[in-house]
């Protein structure tokens, strides 16, 4: 195996650990385990996990918790502490609290009250503005979108049922809107190009990670197309299965500046009022053949695609 193709191997091992732990939080999750899913010795894996990622799977695992639980205490504002530390594998609401403290430097209850209050703020902000956008002229009022997307949500998000889909992707690691934006013309385009990957292929952009809660180094982002189970990778490419099951839509059309509010209206403020919500699929972007984007302005078009189930 040559060079390439074997650090391709281990990024697409550690890829997969890192998958089986958001999909089984609320489990035990021991090195024999993760080991096992990573089909590496369980004496070794440990120091590769920390020389890979630059922190220890255990502390890997205490942040992916917190940041989890932080996101449903947020998006579930009804649910009760405790059953959200159940949910991310924590044993009691004490020891919850304390590293929810370490890590946010407040406590659960808080940081919930905290993000409710800056919610009605930035809502109330977005219904002042959406009156003021009315009179701009296009294209600046059509650009103008994170002013009156909370108006229009309960409109605009429909619940579909969609199949796995198998995405061939390149991961992006580091700060989400410009940076994905590059990331897309400056390493999506050329991969999926050489692969003749075209706008006949439908695409993926997968986000990992909450910036409101990660920090933005370690937010991953994968960029891909949908390809057959037997597509053969090349140019540093890995395969995922996103999977099937009930998500809850809404159609984007804006820039790469306004999609961060998008989602965390979604988030914010259509979640906590469906009866719904979140599991641990991860949450995408979804990019149908033919999808609008103007490479001169940076518009384009996509569906915001958010796993849920009943509450």
């Amino acid at each position: 195996m040559n060079p390439c193709d074997s650090r391709a191997e281990y990024e697409s091992r550690m890829h997969r650990v890192l998958a089986y732990i958001d999909q089984h939080l609320d489990k035990p999750l021991d090195l024999a385990t993760l080991a096992e899913v990573a089909h590496f010795s369980s004496f070794h894996f440990h120091r590769l996990f920390a020389a890979w990622m630059g922190e220890t799977l255990g502390d890997y695992l205490r942040r992916r918790r917190i940041e989890v639980a932080a996101i449903k205490l947020l998006a579930q504002p009804r649910v009760k502490i405790l059953h959200i530390a159940l949910s991310v594998g924590f044993g009691s609401a004490e020891a919850f609290s304390r590293a929810f403290r370490i890590r946010f430097g407040c406590s659960p209850s808080a940081w919930r009250e905290q993000q409710t209050s800056q919610r009605h703020a930035k809502s109330n902000f977005g219904q002042i503005n959406s009156k003021q956008s009315q009179a701009l002229p296009t294209p600046l009022a059509e650009h103008s979108i994170s002013s009156n997307i909370h108006q229009e949500m309960i409109m605009q998000v429909i619940l579909v049922d969609r199949k796995p889909a198998t995405v061939a992707y390149l991961r992006h690691l580091g700060s989400y809107g410009a940076s994905v934006a590059r990331f897309w013309q400056e390493s999506y385009v050329p991969w999926a190009a050489m692969n003749k990957l075209g706008a006949d292929h439908a695409r993926y952009g997968i986000a990992h990670d909450n910036p409101d809660v990660t920090d933005a180094a370690q937010c991953r982002y994968d960029a891909g197309a949908e390809v057959p189970p037997d597509f053969v990778l090349t140019g540093g490419a890995l395969k995922q299965t996103i999977p099937g099951g009930k998500y809850a839509v809404l159609r984007f059309k804006g820039t790469a500046a306004h999609i961060g509010e998008a989602w965390a209206s979604l988030l914010r403020d259509w979640l906590p009022s469906s009866g719904l919500q979140l599991d641990a699929r991860p949450c995408f972007e979804y990019y149908p053949q033919g999808a609008a984007f103007d490479e001169e302005t940076g518009y384009f078009e996509c569906e915001l695609c958010l796993p849920v189930t009943s509450l």
